[in-house]
């Protein structure tokens, strides 16, 4: 049996980012002359003691701690401003005039001043919240995070989005680091990013922020959890927990302490590629997630493992997920609790109203009942996927058979899935190395497949009684989807589900790989 663990997985990254690679070569900056007068944090704590020492205790050090949070995290008024500046007018140069209020700019009395990142806090954070997350409690979240950290540096991801804020927002801090801001620059690569809502939410913050690999903008922020959707197993994953306990005040300060200090973790991410026939009325029927976009017309080219018809072009998206891709039952029960929720908000009010919602669309889609041979949306997923797969250390597709029973085809990145559970099971030694496995790791660039039959046999993996069917490990998948009686195939990943409509001509392809670089996500287990 092979070991597949990678040194990504044992590695813990220092608290800041790392820095530039023009940070590295330039010499060692001299510290900045001490401020004048007391400084505030001082100053907290001796007012803390003193309203201890008078029986006032609490409440005194949960202002210390409010003081202390905001002088660790809170940006200078002049970059928050700035900031948004650019977010509005959709242009990073304009917050260029915060470069006229920079310490020491253009002011070579005080060398001090012209070298130190005077204004610059400790721990740079900012905040993206769903509102739709939590049981439509993320307003409440959203504002008592604007009380810990500032109004400016939490982010409604329904008002600024985290590609806008990746292209303006970060553009403006490095236009204004490249013009001699040390500020900006210390700002820039030490920012880190809290995300407040489900998995899809921190999938599409991550994917965001992944496009600075591809841009040369690094360092990457890392990003750290607040869960509010119904699964949160992102969130369970790197110790962030299950849910959000609304009732308790400090749990928004305790976690923000945790995003600033916490290490950082490397996390797998895969890259998704959907291909079909490009019919307009079709795509007109695609409502896509927002974590996939479209690519418009492409060519696909065959590697000899299409059985199906092949168009002369396509019509492709794609997106990144980091914790599953599956299509079937499952993504066709997800979506119907989807459309439920954007039709009727008030129903979904809770992980646990959502959990019952989940359930009553498993029994509504027939999963617990025996199968219907008239409807084809009750049959296995054998008569429309072909599956092939690249195996650890070959380059060649080799075709996996589909088990007839199967009703859902999961591949699986993390060790959990459906709100906490492990449907590939923790495995003997014996049964690996008999099947030719090795043990899952997040970050090891390979992902497990498995198949779910009926609602009872999904129940059991649920609650851990037996395992899912174990159908392959694979670096890469390619999935083959054909029309025919089918209409439509569901699919979703992390949580995100869609629609996929078919073609009765030709086949629709997915096409799963993984991304050349990691992504960061900040360990909440730590403090």
């Amino acid at each position: 049996m092979r070991s597949r663990s990678r040194s990504c997985s044992d590695l813990s990254i220092s608290l800041s980012a790392s820095p530039s690679t023009s940070e590295r070569e330039a010499p060692s900056l001299p510290r900045s002359p001490p401020a004048a007068g007391q400084p505030p944090l001082v100053g907290a704590l001796l007012e803390s003691l003193s309203f201890r020492s008078c029986g006032f205790g609490r409440a005194s050090s949960s202002v210390f701690e409010r003081q202390d949070l905001r002088l660790r995290v809170a940006l200078p008024q002049r970059l928050r401003d700035a900031l948004h500046a650019a977010l509005k007018a959709r242009d990073p140069s304009a917050g260029a005039f915060a470069l006229k209020e920079a310490p020491g700019i253009g002011d070579m009395t005080n060398p001090w001043l012209s070298l130190a990142p005077e204004d610059a806090p400790e721990n740079p954070l900012v905040a993206f919240v769903n509102p739709r997350s939590g049981g439509r409690l993320g307003p409440v979240l959203k504002s008592r995070l604007q009380q810990l950290i500032g109004e400016d540096q939490v982010f409604d991801i329904t008002i600024v989005k985290p590609s806008e804020f990746v292209q303006y927002g970060l553009g403006c801090l490095e236009q204004l680091a490249d013009s001699g801001d040390h500020s900006a620059r210390s700002v820039r690569n030490n920012l880190r990013v809290m995300t407040a809502g489900g998995d899809g939410t921190v999938g599409w913050v991550l994917g965001c922020l992944g496009e600075l690999y591809v841009q040369n903008r690094e360092p990457v922020p890392p990003v750290a959890v607040i869960p509010l959707g119904t699964g949160n197993d992102l969130s369970r994953s790197f110790g962030w927990g299950a849910s959000f306990p609304f009732s308790w005040k400090a749990a928004a300060k305790r976690s923000l302490y945790k995003a600033i200090l916490g290490t950082v973790s490397c996390l797998d991410s895969w890259h998704i590629v959907v291909s079909m026939p490009e019919e307009g009325e079709k795509e007109q029927e695609l409502n896509l997630p927002h974590s996939l976009r479209h690519l418009g017309e492409c060519t696909f080219y065959d590697d000899g493992t299409a059985e199906g018809e092949l168009p002369e072009t396509v019509c492709c998206f794609d997106g990144v997920f980091y914790n599953y891709f599956s299509l079937g039952m499952d993504a066709q029960v997800a979506y119907g609790f989807h459309q439920l929720r954007g039709d009727k908000p008030f129903l979904a009010s809770g992980p646990l109203s959502n959990k019952l919602i989940y359930a009553g669309y498993t029994c509504k889609q027939g999963w617990f009942f025996t199968q219907c041979i008239s409807d084809p949306e009750l049959r296995g997923l054998t008569n429309i996927i072909r599956l092939s797969i690249k195996k650890l250390d070959s380059s060649k597709w080799e075709h996996i058979p589909v088990p007839s029973s199967v009703r859902a085809i999961v591949a699986l990145n993390l060790h959990n899935y459906a709100s906490g559970r492990n449907p590939w099971g923790n495995l003997k030694p014996e049964y690996l190395e008999k099947k030719g496995f090795v043990v899952a790791q997040s970050d090891d660039g390979i992902l497990e497949i498995f198949g779910l039959k009926q609602g009872w046999h999904a129940s059991l993996v649920m609650v851990e009684l037996i395992s899912a069917k174990h159908i392959a490990q694979a670096t890469a998948i390619r999935l083959e989807i054909k029309g025919g009686q089918w209409r439509d195939a569901y699919m979703q990943m992390d949580g995100e589900p869609w629609k996929q409509p078919l073609s009765t001509e030709y086949s629709t392809f997915v096409d799963i790989k993984r991304v050349p670089y990691p992504s960061l996500i900040i360990n909440g287990a730590d403090r």
